[in-house]
């Protein structure tokens, strides 16, 4: 049988023949003997408690490169699950925000794409729960070989129901592959999650100001100094995050290069809290039409016209030639270039959880 094979909405070159890859390669073994990995992503104790017992409260919690915990809507969902330990012939640079076996049952597993730092199939076994895997178009085939088959697959602008959850797929710029005869039979794109209620929701209009005007990595810097500290102390809710809404909308990228997509999902969703790829972006000349720069991803932020951005798919392997704190210096940069405030962008340590909303004092959790 023959693959259907998918495409962008515009006609890019992929840098990702072999004779590309080669040159880069030779490349990168001079680089980064120069690069300087010594900043590790922050991380606190996860409040696990809070995320064992929550069903009704918002959240968001970071577990590294592109998997999330978000708690929307009743519902457990895990994005692009990967808690390997390393990525090819390259260890994992920071540990896991939580620990796979302590990760509570999963309701919904949202898909970008198949890359392996994407789509971890030894990570998807080890989740609990009814793990219903929403999939791009192509991708259902390979997960039923493996032994999966609560999935649904779709394609560019679908979008299916999950306990009164709207999920739609929505385009990126990409490709995929998992082995040498498989390339692009299988789709890409993010995700838009509306809970129910979600377009009558307002966005909160006052912002905490315990931050003091710090920058980017400062606020990152802070949230290092408290790693260790007591479960108790380090994952209450954070006084510095801002309150969204009780029924916000996510948008969750995945992988793309910078094209006009973003516009056109930002003209047909109104977006609170967008999820964005930062990382894994030199050299741009190999990078570019895959993966966004630290300011394309913050121009996508403003294409898509959403109220927070929370960086992501940097700090936990070793994927390209740029590092976590070179990702994190342009982002704060390209911040105070474009006139964002800083409010805006919400640098989340691995493992804290963002609660996107507070509970009534009169009702329990």
């Amino acid at each position: 049988m023959r693959f259907r094979r998918f495409v962008n909405q515009d006609q890019v070159q992929q840098h990702n023949s072999f004779k590309q890859f080669q040159r880069w390669r030779q490349e990168r073994l001079r680089k980064l003997r120069q690069k300087d990995y010594s900043y590790i992503v922050p991380s606190v104790e996860p409040d696990l408690a809070f995320l064992s017992e929550n069903r009704g409260l918002p959240a968001i919690t970071w577990i590294g490169h592109s998997t999330f915990l978000l708690q929307i809507g009743g519902l457990n969902i895990v994005t692009d699950p990967v808690w390997s330990g390393q990525m090819a012939f390259q260890k994992r640079l920071s540990a896991p925000g939580i620990p796979i076996d302590r990760m509570p049952p999963v309701d919904v597993v949202l898909v970008s794409h198949s890359h392996y730092d994407h789509l971890s199939i030894a990570s998807l076994r080890r989740l609990t729960g009814a793990k219903r895997l929403l999939v791009p178009a192509g991708l259902s085939a390979k997960l039923r070989l493996k032994g999966f088959s609560n999935i649904q697959e779709f394609e560019w602008w679908e979008t299916t129901l999950v306990n009164g959850v709207a999920f739609t797929f929505v385009p990126s710029q990409h490709w995929t592959r998992r082995n040498p005869w498989d390339t692009n039979s299988s789709h890409w794109g993010g995700w838009i999650i509306e809970p129910p209620g979600a377009s009558a929701a307002s966005w909160a209009d006052a912002y905490s100001q315990d931050q003091g005007g710090k920058s980017i990595n400062e606020a990152a810097a802070s949230a290092q100094a408290a790693a260790g500290q007591p479960s108790a102390s380090a994952s209450k809710p954070s006084s510095r995050r801002p309150l969204v809404s009780s029924s916000p909308t996510l948008y969750f990228a995945g992988d793309s290069g910078y094209f006009r997509g973003f516009k056109e999902i930002g003209s047909r969703f109104r977006i609170d809290v967008a999820l964005m790829p930062i990382g894994a972006y030199e050299p741009e000349w190999f990078m570019g039409p895959q993966h966004v720069t630290p300011e394309e991803s913050l121009q996508a932020f403003q294409d898509i016209g959403a109220e927070w951005f929370v960086p992501m798919h940097y700090g936990t392997f070793k994927l390209a030639d740029d590092t976590p704190k070179e990702a994190l210096d342009r982002l704060e940069q390209g911040r105070k270039q474009s006139g964002i405030e800083e409010e805006r962008v919400v640098v989340l340590p691995l493992g804290e959880t963002w609660r996107l909303a507070e509970w009534p004092t009169d009702q329990p959790l």
